[in-house]
């Protein structure tokens, strides 16, 4: 897999594992994950759906480069849960992931050196049946028009191989498109560049074009 400055690795879909020592059972789900405020829901999921069990730990990361994380024990031993997990999101370079162990307790204690061992082992078992995939980072536009230049922005469109995301064609046509955020300027000068008709190195990418409009949403 080859990653670029706007790449990275992450998760599409529900991933579980399980692993057993002495006795306890520790069920992992890697979960695709984006939204830190979105981490109580889940939890809550898991906790309705194992009632009985003594722990649920987990750790997270979010964005390209992991830069929000948060792990965190749920009552077992500083360190013995929440790390390991988190470690194995860091050794396999993944973000936009949430893992959470489950732990039945089996009735005999492990040790410090047999926790950290069953959580990093458990968090194993969920990410190798996970579908690793390549997120890119993206800032998405939208192109709004009068319907009386849609043939001038439908010739740029397919001229620059402008793949849209969603077309509205309401009181003015309104074409949504994404860019790869390390290629934005040069894509947004292309672009204007080819409705202004003039030469690429003449034209700034935060230049206006009359009567077309292009604009950046909000993440």
């Amino acid at each position: 897999m080859i990653l670029t400055k706007d790449n990275y690795k992450s998760i599409n879909s529900l991933a579980t594992g399980e692993y057993k020592e002495k006795g306890s059972k520790f069920l992992s789900y890697a979960i695709p994950f984006t939204k830190a405020e979105n981490l109580k829901e889940e939890l809550e999921l898991l906790k309705k759906e194992h009632p009985k069990a003594r722990h649920w730990c987990y750790a997270y990361r979010i964005g390209k480069d992991g830069q929000v994380f948060r792990s965190n024990d749920d009552g077992e031993p500083s360190g013995t849960a929440g790390k390991p997990i988190l470690g194995q999101l860091l050794s396999s370079d993944l973000s936009d992931v949430l893992i959470v162990v489950v732990r039945y307790f089996g009735g005999t204690k492990l040790g410090v050196p047999g926790l950290i061992h069953a959580y990093k082992n458990a968090s194993i078992q969920a990410l190798q049946n996970a579908k690793i995939i390549t997120k890119t980072l993206k800032s998405s536009f939208v192109l709004i028009a009068a319907y009386a230049d849609m043939g001038v922005v439908m010739e740029v469109i397919k001229k620059l191989n402008i793949e849209l995301d969603e077309k509205k064609f309401e009181d003015d046509i309104q074409l949504y498109f994404s860019v790869p955020k390390s290629e934005v300027e040069r894509r947004l000068q292309a672009i204007k560049a080819s409705f202004l008709r003039r030469p690429i190195a003449d034209v700034q990418w935060d230049e206006k074009i009359d009567q077309i409009t292009i604009k950046e949403l909000d993440a």
